[in-house]
């Protein structure tokens, strides 16, 4: 399918746990820097899209583009979709990837992209095989079940599904659990209609977007990837990220 995709990539200063992230350095450059070059090795049009003056400026001075956006947005999907309304044109497929993965893989932007090889497809996301049940019992690491074609069945915090007549610690001997990962592509129009949702009663049971979109019908199409991800949520991160690019270099 020859199909045109943008990539927008949300990114705050203010953050609880982390201000300022996307300006941060890491191995000489700032974080949103790395996301951005990461992202252009796939797709041609990528554009940040923030309510902050300085990481407008830190974009452009790379080389970057950049879309200021309102300060009160809720969700980096609102943003995008404001972001997507200002840049104006058209594409396809608009992919959302997070202002601090700066390790994301371009194989894992493929993945994504190659959901909407097929046609119900909606919007996509990636998911990862966990490899083990303590990492798959953090319920900051959200699960997926899907169907037989790959779509989504639920995301839930906790482990999902249920192994019965097994000890838990064994369970992923039994079935292959599945750990969500934060990357998500949407086609234009149902990224126009899904900012206009309401929250709805699972997505705040369990603190997870993506379950208004499912309860409202979408068809989410899971990519699978065996690349993990390295985000940066915290000074500490920061630092494990460093070691990280350490290593990568040597």
């Amino acid at each position: 399918m020859n199909m045109k995709y943008i990539a927008i990539i949300p990114a705050r200063y203010a953050s609880t746990r982390f201000p300022g992230k996307p300006l941060a350095m890491l191995g000489g450059k700032p974080v949103i820097q790395r996301v951005y070059e990461q992202v252009s090795k796939v797709i041609t049009d990528v554009y940040v899209a923030t309510d902050d003056e300085r990481i407008f400026a830190t974009v452009e001075q790379f080389g970057g583009r950049a879309v200021l956006t309102s300060p009160n947005h809720k969700s980096g999907t609102d943003r995008i979709w404001e972001a997507y309304e200002k840049i104006g044109g058209e594409w396809d497929v608009v992919v959302n990837v997070q202002g601090d993965e700066p390790f994301i893989q371009p194989s894992q932007i493929e993945s994504l992209c190659e959901c909407f090889n097929h046609s119900e497809t909606q919007i996509a996301t990636l998911g990862k095989p966990f490899e083990s049940m303590q990492a798959a019992e953090n319920p900051n690491s959200p699960k997926i079940v899907t169907d037989n074609q790959g779509f989504a069945l639920y995301f839930s915090r906790s482990v999902i599904p249920f192994v019965r007549g097994e000890e838990q610690a064994e369970w992923l001997q039994h079935f292959p659990f599945l750990k969500h990962l934060g990357l998500y592509a949407y086609r234009t129009q149902v990224l126009s209609e899904v900012t206009k949702l309401p929250q709805s009663t699972l997505e705040k049971a369990e603190s997870l977007e993506q379950l208004r979109w499912l309860q409202n019908g979408y068809r989410i199409r899971v990519g699978i990837t065996n690349v993990e991800t390295v985000g940066i949520d915290t000074p500490e991160d920061l630092q494990r990220a460093e070691e990280f690019l350490s290593c990568q270099k040597q």
